[in-house]
């Protein structure tokens, strides 16, 4: 099964028998503004047009649980998010789509931990919201109960002393732009650069310049110039487990497996234990 669906295939799949959930993931990450600037508002966002259908689903609230030791997004309360996803409908026998604004990576967070604890059918619309042809509705859908019941895997989640080792091991890939890799910028958290031995995969590679998915066979090659082979045990981490599930999903898309680092660096860089490499080598 396609770790992604078209907007086309979407619409097709929405006014067949079976449609899929669809799931708002609309979110962006919270940095400081300029004064009076208000901050991004998901709800506000889809109240005022989402495609017809879908239900809001808040990341920072339903997809994280409250930052602190575990990072800015540790792994939601499974038993809290099990009921979100109750609420929205979702049900082990129907597929789930999940869409954001365009960046993917609220989107590709929600498949990941929907995949991670046991959803056989989960996919991202590629390309988000502006990739829809269709027409938006502002009509707040009430769906029938589902009956998902989250059950964590016993794969594809990483801890802090497991990126470490796999950046030995294998390979640890750092899904951050390049300058907070190299540690020449630092906007969020408490020190720059990355996990030694990580090497630098910035996740807006994986896509054109229409934020939609470059074709699986690019997506390979890439990967394979990063060190990734057949066999390769593979990992990801960013800022603070959401833009490397979008790398999650590239990989999977590229055919490739690997677990996520949900603490991030954000979890590692607050640790003063822990060691930090700069520069542009995996070190």
């Amino acid at each position: 099964m396609n770790a992604i669906i078209s907007a086309s295939d979407l619409a097709s799949q929405l006014a067949g028998e079976n449609p899929p959930v669809l799931l708002d993931v609309r979110w962006q990450l919270s940095v400081a503004k300029a004064a009076g600037e208000p901050s991004f508002d998901g709800r506000a966002e889809y109240a005022a047009g989402h495609i017809p259908g879908a239900v809001f689903v808040d990341l920072d609230r339903e997809l994280a649980a409250t930052p602190g030791t575990g990072g800015r997004h540790p792994l939601p309360d499974l038993a809290e998010f099990g009921a979100a996803m109750r609420r929205a409908g979702v049900s082990s026998g129907t597929p789930v789509v999940v869409y954001d604004g365009g960046q993917g990576w609220a989107a590709a967070r929600a498949w990941w931990l929907l995949r991670w604890t046991g959803h056989p059918d989960v996919r991202v619309l590629d390309g988000g919201l502006p990739a829809w042809q269709g027409e938006l509705s502002t009509e707040v859908p009430e769906p029938a109960e589902g009956d998902f019941e989250p059950v964590p895997g016993a794969t594809g989640l990483l801890d802090a002393d497991g990126a470490a080792a796999l950046a030995r091991s294998g390979v640890l890939l750092d899904a951050r732009a390049g300058e907070r890799y190299r540690g020449e910028v630092e906007p969020i958290d408490p020190v720059g650069g990355h996990i030694p031995g990580a090497v630098s995969a910035p996740t807006n590679e994986n896509v054109g310049a229409d934020g939609r998915f470059l074709p699986a066979e690019e997506l390979g090659a890439r990967f394979k110039a990063l060190g990734v082979s057949d066999g390769s045990e593979v990992g990801v981490y960013c800022g603070s487990g959401v833009s490397a599930a979008h790398e999650v999903l590239a990989l999977a898309v590229a055919g490739i497996p690997a677990a996520l680092y949900v603490g991030s660096w954000s979890q590692w860089s607050s640790d003063p234990s822990r060691p930090v490499a700069v520069g542009p080598e995996p070190q």
